[in-house]
């Protein structure tokens, strides 16, 4: 019995020294990236978007998915640099619509899922 005491147990926790290494090695901007990409890509499937899933909805998950992306991704723009933040912003703003056109009641402008880090997002208008 004192054998089984003594015998170190292994598990999880002896990773942790190896994956808090590796991590240090990632820089901030793909982590941030990486976290921007997951939100984005959950508020799609939430928003009926995914091709394997299209008829899932939830819009009010999807609601707080994009309104963390906007956060996030207001917060860390700095950070990011025009290069990574510039396609994370152009996928929240095409979710920021896509919820506009799923959404039977409409929110006043500026008060849509996201909107108080970007601001009111319309569609664009057709030029004739």
């Amino acid at each position: 019995m004192s054998d089984q005491l003594s015998t170190p147990q292994s598990g999880p926790a002896d990773d942790t020294p190896t994956a808090s290494r590796d991590i240090a090695e990632v820089p901030s901007v793909e982590i941030i990236s990486t976290a921007a990409l997951h939100l984005l890509s959950a508020a799609a499937v939430n928003l009926g978007l995914a091709e394997d899933l299209p008829e899932h909805r939830d819009l009010d998950e999807a609601r707080s998915l994009i309104d963390a992306l906007a956060g996030l991704l207001d917060a860390a723009a700095p950070s990011l640099g025009h290069h990574h933040a510039a396609p994370l912003k152009d996928g929240l703003r095409s979710v920021q619509l896509a919820f506009r056109e799923a959404s039977s009641i409409q929110d006043e402008p500026g008060q849509g899922p996201g909107e108080k880090y970007t601001g009111a997002v319309y569609p664009a208008t057709k030029a004739y």
